[in-house]
């Protein structure tokens, strides 16, 4: 099963990106992010046409996350806690594999910027709150899979230039502490654990020719719970989607499971 996620900046600016990547790489299931649409206004008839139900968490023109799914993903939950802005940041459910329930979660984790505001407040928050939920349902749930942009740089490695982020949201320390303590309840950042020293991004801004410097960041990733490990086969950058025409700033991360 290849699992996929993505943070597409507007699911219909970039439908066609979308539906291309969709026919090239075969996801069985994509895990959008900044889908920037209501569940109203949201494409469903143009994924479902080639193989895919949708499952929303729709905001109007901010923020907003998806599943696009072949397989049958259950008890669905926009709610996993609770958010006082009440913005669409998270999207949770189950999906059944051979004899395991695996619970997915897609987040899109606050970008925190500037830090001397009440969005970086609002980060820190989302971010105790999310911790708290992941360590009371995985009393319950022993497999898990967190997905999505989480707007955290981890380590050095991960940025092109560390030194010019070490007071942006992205890499502020007590934020990538707070990864870590997401990390430490039981999980593997997989990417990092497929490749220990590897320098490759997942997000090139539109400025300044970052792409083409390749003058990026690796802030969308996957989180594995602990005892799904060797159900996990390789994990990939998809970088194709970043040189097309029109496309997010973002490029797809793919996990292959066992």
């Amino acid at each position: 099963m290849l699992l996929a996620s993505w943070n597409v900046n507007s699911v219909r600016a970039r439908i066609d990106n979308i539906l291309g990547y969709l026919d090239s790489s075969r996801p069985d299931i994509l895990m959008m992010q900044e889908i920037k649409t209501e569940e109203k206004n949201f494409p469903y008839n143009e994924f479902k046409n080639v193989g895919y139900n949708s499952f929303v968490s729709g905001q109007k023109s901010y923020n907003g996350v998806a599943f696009l799914s072949k397989k049958k993903i259950e008890n669905i939950n926009l709610k996993f806690f609770n958010d006082k802005l009440n913005q669409a940041r998270i999207i949770v459910g189950d999906l059944k594999l051979k004899t395991k329930t695996i619970k997915l979660i897609n987040i899109y984790v606050p970008n925190g910027n500037p830090i001397e505001t009440d969005k970086y407040i609002y980060k820190k928050n989302w971010l105790e709150l999310l911790i708290k939920q992941i360590e009371k349902t995985k009393k319950d749930y022993g497999n898990i899979i967190i997905g999505g942009d989480f707007n955290i740089i981890p380590d050095e490695i991960d940025v092109y230039n560390h030194k010019m982020y070490l007071n942006d949201a992205l890499f502020k320390l007590e934020i990538r502490k707070k990864l870590r303590e997401l990390i430490n309840l039981g999980f593997y950042d997989i990417y990092r654990y497929f490749n220990n020293d590897k320098q490759e991004y997942t997000f090139w801004d539109y400025q300044a020719g970052s792409w083409q410097k390749n003058n990026g960041m690796r802030i969308d990733h996957f989180l594995i719970s602990n005892n799904l490990i060797d159900n996990i086969k390789s994990v990939n950058i998809n970088k194709k989607p970043r040189s097309k025409i029109k496309p997010s700033d973002h490029t797809p991360i793919e996990c292959e499971v066992n």
